[in-house]
């Protein structure tokens, strides 16, 4: 596939500055790249414009900027996220006999991003690096109710079951933060409920969802405020484990 040629050329420029310890002018980038020097300043001011690079005043040589310091530190965050989550999904597995799941937002959707599997013969698994919407699944739902962003734009239906008005999904949001899971009765898939807590850091702040999905028929609604329970305090436990320290 084709590459965007001014984005790889901004890619190009940010690996330039991030091997240039004191930084570099307008005119040794545009050196550097091969490229005339109007077009390296256009290049640069758009990054700058971003924050993914700034530009000394006295010197008014290019360094990396602010913006992928945030970027690197949410990688990190994700990554220690994982790896400190899965002794926490493999006990959700062991108290409930149903696969246990780990997501983040990503591109205002829910991306899975680890799992641990049931042994039953019939079960629900999400393959790690699936996308999901936000507004019929738990984990979805978990992460909306408890961070930042916007909700989404359109609702699409994917069952009978999915919430499609705005005014119905604010509502179950309220409720989900002040019981502390969310549901998915059906709402994404036929015969799959599921049940999710969100995660914080030690900031405070959303770093993801965790919880379970299973056959209805297993996950019922005799069950479910059970399930519900327990997955809160898993999730307030690896939250606690981030250093996250409840108000």
């Amino acid at each position: 596939m084709a590459e965007i040629q001014s984005l790889a050329r901004g890619l190009k420029i940010l690996n330039l500055l991030e091997q240039a310890r004191g930084g570099m002018g307008t005119t040794e980038v545009a050196k550097e790249m091969t490229i005339d020097k109007s077009s390296a300043s256009r290049l640069l001011h758009t990054l700058a414009n971003y924050d993914f690079v700034a530009q000394d005043e006295s010197s008014a040589r290019y360094q990396l900027g602010p913006r992928l310091l945030t970027l690197g530190q949410r990688v990190l965050d994700r990554i220690s996220l994982r790896d400190r989550a899965r002794p926490y999904l493999h006990k959700l597995v062991d108290a409930t006999g149903e696969c246990a799941h780990l997501a983040i937002l990503a591109q205002r959707q829910a991306l899975y991003i680890d799992q641990a599997e049931s042994s039953a013969a019939l079960r629900v698994e999400s393959e790690i690096g699936t996308l999901s919407p936000l507004h019929c699944t738990a984990l979805g739902k978990a992460m909306l109710a408890f961070g930042d962003g916007a909700l989404p734009d359109s609702l699409l239906p994917f069952t009978q079951r999915t919430i499609t008005d705005q005014a119905v999904l604010q509502a179950q949001l309220l409720q989900i933060r002040q019981r502390g899971y969310a549901i998915d009765d059906e709402e994404y898939n036929y015969g799959v409920r599921c049940v999710a807590a969100a995660v914080h850091d030690h900031r405070g702040l959303l770093l993801g969802a965790i919880g379970i999905s299973g056959p209805a028929g297993r996950v019922t609604l005799e069950r479910i405020d059970d399930f519900g329970a327990l997955v809160r305090q898993v999730a307030a436990d690896l939250s606690a484990k981030l250093g996250y320290v409840a108000g």
